[in-house]
């Protein structure tokens, strides 16, 4: 039996939640079971209560904002609990046709993806401005090649995972989910498809952002940290790199002078040229530790993994179809213990 829910990330959409719920579809090809769970990011204008009366099956409130990449991973982690096999998120502003759920989930049927993000085309969209399209199109690129996947819309929220992806999912950032699992997902080595998607025209401004460069500043903050936990390497040695080799033009510029025999007046450039390669040889071997912290990341997203498969397993979940012997449960263990040092 294949379970689907579909998590709705809310605050304040206590008049277009209702919308966005009749849309979602309740029966697709191939899919047993489809369930609706809101997570109310602390909304004062009754947004749970809307979410109830029209007809969500689950809703969870997180009590005060924790903003909205938080309130996905809560998603993710209710729906997980709940048994989805399958999870779509979408947004509850009723920005996207809920009844493409069907295409976005048929390659992770199909078992071609573990994540598909809709694409909105937005080259097609009315009211994107020229800016806002190149800009789309120039912040997709930059995420495909962090990832090293082809994503056609990176900052799209209408994307499905499969239960395997969600359970490796981990969002630390305070303000967006969108691009973070995006890299997160290719670091895994994740298969990332895309599929185009309808949208609903919002009339209302954005409230995850107050202008387009506050959002390009976060979200090129969360990219450059997204990326840098699974590739330090290239970064800081990257940076070091050229760090000692614009110590060494002053340097050279010193050597030049110096067998030319007028040397005495260019021994600044010999201090500030030593002192860049040394800031420059220092991260190079900060590269080093950072890599060593990034392979402990990974361990511990592993072990993440298994201990959210033995906390589901012995919470019950699956217990018709794939509740786990306690012998397994116990391997798991032992595997988590070996991998740890416990």
């Amino acid at each position: 039996m294949t379970k689907l829910i579909i998590q709705i990330p809310c605050l304040n959409e206590a008049e277009t939640i209702a919308a966005t719920i009749a849309e979602l579809p309740r029966a697709i090809n191939g899919v047993d079971v489809i369930e609706i769970l809101v997570i109310d990011d602390g909304s004062t204008d009754g947004t749970a209560e809307a979410a109830k009366a029209a007809g969500a099956d689950h809703v969870v409130c997180n009590g005060g904002n924790r903003g909205l990449a938080q309130s996905f991973q809560r998603g993710l982690d209710a729906a997980l609990r709940l048994g989805a096999d399958i999870i779509v998120n979408t947004d509850g502003d009723n920005q996207y046709c809920g009844a493409d759920v069907a295409a976005l989930v048929r390659p992770v049927l199909d078992n071609k993806a573990d994540i598909v993000v809709g694409d909105r085309q937005t080259d097609a969209i009315e009211h994107f401005s020229p800016l806002k399209k190149r800009l789309q199109k120039a912040g997709s690129g930059v995420v495909s090649a962090l990832a090293n996947a082809e994503i056609a819309d990176a900052v799209s929220g209408f994307r499905a995972f499969s239960r395997q992806a969600a359970m490796g999912m981990t969002v630390r950032s305070s303000f967006s989910y969108t691009t973070e699992t995006l890299i997160q997902a290719g670091r895994r080595r994740l298969r990332i498809a895309s599929v185009p998607v309808r949208t609903n025209k919002v009339e209302r401004p954005s409230r995850l952002f107050r202008s387009i460069p506050h959002f390009l500043m976060r979200t090129g903050r969360t990219m450059l940290r997204a990326y840098a936990m699974y590739e330090p390497l290239k970064i800081f040695a990257l940076l070091g790199l050229a760090m000692m080799v614009m110590g060494a033009v002053p340097v050279v510029r010193f050597l030049i002078h110096y067998f030319a025999g007028d040397g005495e007046g260019m021994i600044q450039s010999l201090i500030i040229g030593g002192v860049i390669m040394m800031i420059g040889a220092v991260s190079a071997m900060f590269a080093l530790i950072a890599d060593l912290v990034a392979y402990n990341r990974q361990l511990l997203e592993l072990t993440l993994e298994r201990v959210r498969k033995i906390e589901y397993a012995m919470e019950g979940r699956d217990a018709s179809k794939k509740r786990l012997p306690i012998e397994k449960l116990r391997e798991e263990l032992k595997a988590i213990r070996a991998r740890t040092g416990a």
